[in-house]
């Protein structure tokens, strides 16, 4: 293999895929990138057993060839290059690649291409049904849903994103146990079939990571892939692949969490809102998180959220907001607000209550056919 690419276009691509990199594997060859030539274009591939990324880049090939390097040893020294032109050739006896770039060479130690796993790729399995995604809508909704996914190992299921198709809709959903977050979609295109699976947070998480990092046009869309056998799924956006196992359990019937009624209706400013909590759960934060919001209907109405820290002392923050119903109050995990606030795009934020031993619910207000449900369980303070 005789490869030539530039260092930014390098570094680029391993920093796409240098996050699907084993960090502790029993199969050393998972700590290594691949490097191979593709028609035309360097693949670099890495995989941790749970997500597999491929990222192509323009290259000028001599020769054909693949090996895989040191992952991490790779990056540095790329990332540490100036930004000139990069030759690498393998020396196959030995399985290593020298690098000369400008007036620094090395020769880097690798792993037979052969040992690494096949990590499935857009162009292998384009015979399966789609379904195409505006990128940056879907990288919009993963922000408001993959943070409510447990992150405790202990329960497998709820560490993944329900994701649905069904006819013209796309609903994704997750939970902890303590919240809710659903977020649902109108698709340009009908699903060609209903199907609905778990896929991990953390591969939602870098699939949005990598939507960011990339310069999309207004026509590129991400193709979403599920395979025959219900379990991987596949994202292809232009020049990288990103492949996740799915999580093969029932996901909990989370639409019975949502409360069906209220009692207490609140609309608030959701920068002034946020502000208020943010502020309020600096005294929270020693005290379990608790923060207590005293609700009071009126003209205009009021929230006083409150919060106070046996050692720190207490805080006291004022806002005025529109109230239906009746006076409430009731007691929640601050960061849990906050959190839900940070991702609620419109200028007011309804929240919705029946009685402080119930849950409470979030949605943005006008957000036309953009529905987004959050429910937060109630904290019990002592």
């Amino acid at each position: 293999m005789r490869v030539s690419v530039l260092q930014e276009n390098l570094a680029k691509g391993l920093a796409i895929v240098g996050r699907a990199v084993a960090t502790r594997s029993t199969l050393p060859v998972l700590s290594n990138i691949l490097l191979e030539t593709d028609q035309s274009q360097l693949k670099l591939s890495a995989m941790n057993m749970e997500i597999g990324i491929n990222c192509w880049i323009g290259a000028m090939i001599e020769d054909e060839g693949a090996v895989t390097v040191p992952a991490r040893l790779l990056s540095d020294f790329v990332n540490s290059l100036p930004k000139e032109r990069i030759d690498m050739e393998l020396q196959v006896r030995t399985q290593s690649v020298h690098l000369n770039c400008a007036r620094y060479e090395a020769n880097i130690k690798g792993i037979d291409a052969s040992e690494f796993p096949i990590i499935p790729t857009h162009k292998r399995e384009t015979g399966l049904p789609n379904i195409e995604l505006s990128p940056h809508k879907l990288r919009r909704m993963i922000e408001q849903v993959a943070f409510a996914a447990a992150t405790d190992e202990s329960r497998p299921t709820l560490t993944g994103v329900y994701t649905r198709f069904d006819g013209e809709q796309m609903t994704l959903a997750a939970t902890d146990g303590f919240r809710l977050a659903v977020r649902k979609t109108l698709l340009e295109e009908p699903a060609p079939a209903s199907v609905g699976v778990i896929i991990p947070a953390r591969a939602l998480t870098e699939l949005s990571r990598i939507i960011g990092g990339q310069e999309l046009g207004e026509d590129d869309g991400v193709d979403v892939t599920v395979t025959e056998a219900r379990n991987q799924v596949m994202f292809h956006l232009p020049g990288v692949d990103l492949v996740s196992q799915l999580i093969e359990a029932t996901f909990p019937d989370y639409q019975r969490i949502v409360p069906g009624s209220w009692g207490t209706r609140v609309v608030a400013n959701t920068a002034e809102f946020l502000k208020a909590l943010r502020l309020t759960y600096l005294f929270a934060r020693d005290s379990g998180n608790i923060v207590r919001i005293n609700i009071q209907p009126g003209d205009p109405g009021k929230l006083v959220i409150t919060a106070t820290s046996t050692e720190m002392g207490d805080n006291e923050a004022e806002i005025d907001a529109m109230i239906e119903g009746e006076p409430l109050q009731v007691a929640f995990n601050g960061k849990f607000m906050i959190d839900v606030l940070q991702v609620i795009d419109t200028p007011e934020v309804m929240f919705e209550l029946t009685v402080p031993s119930k849950p409470g619910v979030f949605r943005p207000v006008g957000a036309g056919d953009e529905e987004y449900i959050h429910v937060i369980m109630p904290m019990n303070p002592k």
